[in-house]
């Protein structure tokens, strides 16, 4: 059975280029296969470990998203995944 969580992107520029990378470099750190699906543009699920395909997502800010994964540590893939965009990657304004 998978997990799943929504989130909200607050990161101005949305999921682009430097986040999108974090992105999925944090994400394929885990075994679990991962998806994020933008719930406001009503788009199909992505490859969250793939930088590609999170570009092709377009995601921007304020885009509702839903990460979900599906595997040995899908809860701690989702749960690390939605703390990154909370913490706004990392970034300090």
């Amino acid at each position: 059975m998978a997990t799943s969580q929504e989130v909200i992107i607050q990161h101005e520029v949305g999921l682009h280029a430097r986040p999108a990378a974090l992105f999925a470099k944090r994400a394929a750190q885990y075994a679990s296969a991962i998806s994020i699906e933008n719930m406001t543009k009503g788009s199909q699920p992505v490859n969250a470990k793939s930088m590609l395909r999170l570009l092709s997502a377009s995601i921007q800010m304020n885009d509702q998203l839903r990460i979900t994964a599906e595997g040995d540590d899908e809860q701690a893939a989702v749960k690390a995944l939605c703390e990154l965009i909370k913490q706004n990657f990392q970034e300090t304004e």
